[in-house]
């Protein structure tokens, strides 16, 4: 069933491009593409920042690998060098024997003499022909050896500028990150606090509540007072006449006002 529809939603592609030229591959394509980008602006910033660091920290496995190929390199290039170096040593010795032999040769004698043993001049020239031989191929293959040392030290170079680039990539990157990382904390802060000056009806709100609040207290409080003055308890004890104008006149805070005192009490006796 699937298979026919598969082929059936191809059948139709291909039919409507065909006929009335709309290239539905492009519309496709063009959703995939504006699906990928609403997804990317909709993802957190904080996550993508984390998305960031993981892929900083997934360069560490490349760079570990890089490491061990230039660590390899180097071993090799250390193991050519010393093949270099002895077939250089060998070649030297091989190119002085060859020059003792065609130095003795020129001398022209039947004879010659070397560790103890004697030979013919047929001999020597013999062997000096067989000791060339051997020199030319010697030649030849320290001179590749050579050649495979140098490209080596050259690929081994190239390598160790890479790595370091890409070194000095990865600690770019990771103060890019930090970087960012600070900048969106910086703008988190400044939405915050904006929130908090634009959100004037949660702030009135609470404004109105503390001051009602306020406002009941204070009712109860005057009502406290009013209730302290109307429906006071009643006075057993017929004040003394004395003691009320010593009170009026501390109350007054002078002797001057002394006689009005008296005067306010009498009518108040009276």
């Amino acid at each position: 069933m699937l298979k026919k529809v598969i082929i059936a939603g191809g059948a139709a592609t291909l039919l409507s491009t065909l006929t009335l030229g709309v290239p539905l591959f492009s519309y496709a394509r063009c959703g995939v593409d504006w699906l990928q980008t609403s997804t990317t602006d909709v993802m957190p910033l904080e996550w993508e920042i984390k998305r960031a660091r993981q892929m900083i920290s997934d360069l560490k496995p490349e760079i570990e690998e890089n490491a061990i190929r230039i660590a390899r390199e180097k071993v090799e290039v250390s193991r050519l060098e010393s093949q270099y170096s002895d077939a250089s040593a060998g070649l030297e010795k091989s190119r002085n024997e060859i020059t003792r032999l065609t130095s003795d040769l020129k001398e022209g004698v039947n004879q010659y003499t070397y560790a103890g043993k004697t030979y013919t001049s047929a001999q020597v020239k013999a062997d000096l022909g067989s000791r060339f031989k051997r020199f030319k191929t010697k030649s030849a293959t320290t001179d590749k050896l050579n050649q495979i040392l140098r490209a080596r030290e050259s690929s081994l170079l190239a390598a160790q500028d890479r790595m370091t680039s890409m070194m000095d990539a990865k600690r770019q990157l990771e103060v890019e990150v930090e970087n960012l990382q600070a900048r969106l904390g910086a703008l988190r802060v400044a939405q915050t606090t904006s929130e908090v000056s634009l959100d004037d009806s949660h702030l009135s709100r609470t404004r109105e509540l503390l001051d009602e609040i306020a406002i009941r207290i204070d009712v109860r409080e005057e009502s406290l007072v009013v209730d302290s003055v109307y429906f006071d308890e009643i006075e057993l004890d017929v004040p003394n006449d004395e003691e009320l104008l010593d009170e009026i006149a501390s109350f007054l805070g002078s002797s001057e006002d002394l006689s009005a005192a008296e005067a306010f009490a009498s009518i108040q006796l009276n």
